[in-house]
């Protein structure tokens, strides 16, 4: 199937970020506190709020820890965390766009300077990159105890752009401004969402040499170790 490659990639990045349990809760703290920022502490108004607090829950952030962060995001002494993009030209021909949320972007610019000189690939100018991606709403649906055409015929009257099935799961595609709302009808529905996250889907994938991906697992990999990046998306074709 034609989409098998671009969740291969995204299954690969989250497999990586889960992997790091203290990352992960920092991520999330950072989300929570953006989308307060943003919306403010009401859950029932804020549906970015829903969102952030449904995902920290899915990775074992205690509910103090959630409480905590929505207090602190109401302090105007709290610092909001910035979302910066970076394009990055990596080994081969593929084209990296890495997510970061940071509270001091000269630090994260000097942290993918190093990354790119530690680990190759070339900081591009902006655009460079992203016109090979679309960003997209994204909701996967466990595949297990859920009937595809029920499924299929409630997300598209919900308004999603596309649905796919991978071996394990649905896949849901939504536009940016729709994922919540989109979530929010098939949650009413009774259809548990896995995940739900904005997402940036490669419009083509390249299929690199062994050495080449190689290098670009290795230079993803370090960039996922930074604290400050969210989300690093690719166009390498993973088998």
């Amino acid at each position: 199937m034609a989409g098998h490659s671009k969740w291969a990639n995204i299954k690969h990045r989250k497999e990586r970020a889960d992997s790091q349990k203290g990352k992960v809760f920092s991520r999330m703290a950072k989300e929570i506190i953006s989308a307060v920022k943003m919306g403010g502490p009401d859950i029932k108004s804020n549906a970015r709020l829903r969102l952030a607090i449904q995902k920290a829950k899915e990775a074992n952030v205690p509910n103090d820890n959630i409480d905590r962060n929505i207090k602190k995001a109401s302090s105007p002494d709290q610092a909001d965390f910035a979302v910066v993009t970076y394009e990055i030209y990596g080994h081969g021909g593929i084209g990296l766009i890495v997510e970061a949320m940071t509270d001091n972007k000269n630090r994260t610019a000097s942290e993918m300077r190093i990354a790119t000189n530690k680990r190759g690939g070339t900081i591009a100018t902006p655009g460079s990159v992203a016109f090979n991606f679309d960003r997209k709403g994204v909701i996967q649906v466990a595949r297990a105890k859920v009937e595809e055409e029920a499924l299929f015929q409630v997300a598209i009257m919900a308004g999603a752009e596309d649905f796919e099935v991978t071996e394990d799961a649905f896949m849901v595609t939504t536009l940016p401004t729709e994922l919540y709302a989109i979530k929010d009808s098939l949650e009413q529905k009774g259809f548990k969402c896995e995940e739900a996250d904005i997402e940036m889907i490669p419009k083509t994938t390249i299929n690199c040499n062994e050495e080449a991906k190689k290098a670009n697992l290795a230079l993803i990999e370090w960039l996922e170790d930074l604290e400050d990046v969210n989300s690093v998306y690719h166009n390498m074709l993973l088998d």
